[in-house]
């Protein structure tokens, strides 16, 4: 499925008249409503800053079913992990059917295949973790937005990560499995299948939601997922020139933080039934990383945080990553 998308100018100090061939690029995207919105303000970004792309004056859009997409009643990590996300994406880019790709940094596989390049990365949203409470539950008590699940609350969740930090600080809770996208989840809530929810803070954002009732859970109490709240742009390795557009206009503090949680995840080298969570940030120090390791039902947690410079991002996070690895009881990979 594809359709033509005109996009606006966005106003940039800089833009270089780069010479990117003379048809339209074809950008890859999933299909849903918070991929779409994410690829769209992107183009934006990049037709603004580029006059050659302006003048163009279209991009041709193509909306990509992935096997994550596609599949919904099962864990991503009983189909494969979340790479599958990207996998026809990495296709279509890899055969020449488009010429970049927009995803959530988040789910991108930490390696990518040798001939696609992440090129680009967008300024970071918020990268929090936001509980969302269905009406019967209680008012948290200040400070603890957990206390507003009544003892024995169902809390629907894909995501290991979040099952873990839950169960650890409060063991009654009942997890069960909710996939899909934000409006199917919150639909799902609605209609009483659960007692709460838990939400990327950054999707709900672009897409313009504003929920009553909603709990921002800080990274002290949920640690958001590596790169959680950045968007990034793949292109093929070769295409040098398109490379060197996009990574003009990339967000340098995005890139480092990103860097630093995505060299954790690759040093712990866990799979997606391995808890796993990171969150880097810049800092007076610099740039400083946490990490959280666990076990599924919460019954093993162990955080740990260091900082340096952010030109060290790969370092620091790689550094933490074996640390966490070393410290870990060996069952955990």
């Amino acid at each position: 499925m594809s359709a033509s998308l005109a996009v606006g100018e966005t106003s940039h100090a800089s833009k270089p008249a780069l010479p990117v061939g003379v048809g339209p690029l074809r950008v890859g995207t999933r299909a849903s409503p918070l991929a779409l919105i994410q690829t769209r303000h992107f183009l934006q970004i990049l037709s603004g800053f580029c006059p050659v792309l302006k003048g163009m004056g279209v991009f041709i859009e193509h909306q990509i079913t992935t096997t994550g997409d596609a599949v919904q009643d099962r864990r991503l990590a009983d189909i494969g992990g979340k790479g599958l996300f990207a996998k026809e994406i990495h296709e279509a880019l890899a055969e020449g059917r488009i010429d970049f790709a927009v995803h959530s940094l988040k789910d991108l596989e930490t390696n990518l295949p040798p001939e696609i390049v992440l090129a680009c990365t967008l300024p970071r949203e918020d990268a929090r973790d936001v509980l969302i409470p269905s009406p019967r539950c209680q008012v948290p008590n200040p400070g603890d937005p957990l206390s507003a699940l009544p003892r024995g609350a169902v809390v629907g969740t894909c995501s290991v990560r979040r099952q873990s930090q839950l169960l650890a600080a409060r063991p009654d809770l009942r997890i069960v499995m909710l996939r899909g996208n934000v409006q199917t989840r919150l639909a799902k809530l609605r209609e009483g299948q659960f007692d709460a929810t838990i939400l990327a803070l950054a999707g709900l954002r672009r897409l313009g939601m504003d929920i009553p009732g909603a709990l921002i859970l800080e990274p002290e109490v949920m640690v958001p997922s590596a790169a959680q709240g950045i968007v990034g742009v793949t292109v093929r390795t070769a295409d040098s020139e398109l490379r060197q557009l996009l990574g003009a206009i990339e967000d340098p503090e995005a890139r480092a933080i990103s860097t630093a949680e995505r060299a954790l995840l690759a040093a712990l080298d866990g799979s997606c039934r391995t808890p796993i969570g990171a969150y880097a940030h810049m800092a007076p120090d610099g740039l400083r990383l946490t990490a959280l390791l666990a076990r599924e039902d919460g019954s093993y947690k162990l955080t740990r945080s260091t900082f340096g410079p952010p030109a060290d991002a790969e370092q620091i996070g790689h550094e933490l990553g074996m640390q966490l690895r070393a410290e870990a009881p060996p069952d955990l990979f």
